[in-house]
């Protein structure tokens, strides 16, 4: 099987079913979405491969391939239209991304500032990961408001970037990396021009 078709040539695309779609579809703008953020993930995970940190590779080795499995049934349910025993993304996945909130969220000092995405280049992808989980869920809300999708895509999508957000500042917190706290400019020190 070759990888190109030329089929997408004049700007349609095929969903699971057959179905021919614009590129620009709100259906298809949704799964980009979902598949650019798996990709995300995946250089998160690459990236904590790089050096020493055991605890990072291993929180991350086994949750981020879940949620990136978690993803792709999110996307083949939005190419399908509808959830089929096969496609269906569990509710007790939102549960099990709480679950993680919790566990870190015990380990993390708790929020006293708004923070900046930053720190280690680790943290710096999980937080590019979360505001493309933001972009994503618009897009699965928009799709909604057109569409019938089930309210837990929405739902998995919103705590996903609670916990992206969470697990940022715990890999900082574990690889000795501050997070980049955001200051009121009253709080900010004058810088010099050089």
């Amino acid at each position: 099987m070759r990888i190109y078709t030329r089929s997408g040539d004049e700007g349609q695309t095929s969903l699971g079913q057959g179905k021919r779609l614009p590129k620009s579809a709100p259906r298809i703008e949704a799964i980009g979405s979902v598949d650019e953020l798996s990709s995300w993930l995946g250089r998160s995970l690459a990236q904590s491969a790089v050096g020493s940190f055991t605890a990072v590779q291993q929180r991350l080795g086994q949750q981020l391939p879940e949620v990136q499995s978690d993803l792709f049934l999110i996307g083949a349910e939005l190419g399908d239209g509808q959830p089929s025993p096969t496609t269906q993304l569990p509710a007790a996945a939102i549960g099990r991304l709480e679950q993680w909130i919790d566990q870190l969220e015990a380990l993390v000092p708790p929020l006293h500032h708004f923070i900046l995405p930053g720190g280690s280049l680790v943290a710096a992808d999980l937080h590019i990961a979360r505001t493309v989980c933001r972009r994503a869920e618009r897009c699965v809300v928009r799709l909604a408001e057109q569409e019938t999708v089930r309210g837990e895509l929405v739902a998995y999508l919103n705590r996903l970037s609670d916990y992206l957000f969470t697990l940022a500042r715990w890999v900082n917190q574990e690889l000795g990396v501050e997070d980049v706290c955001w200051l009121s400019p009253q709080k900010r020190e004058p810088t010099s021009a050089s």
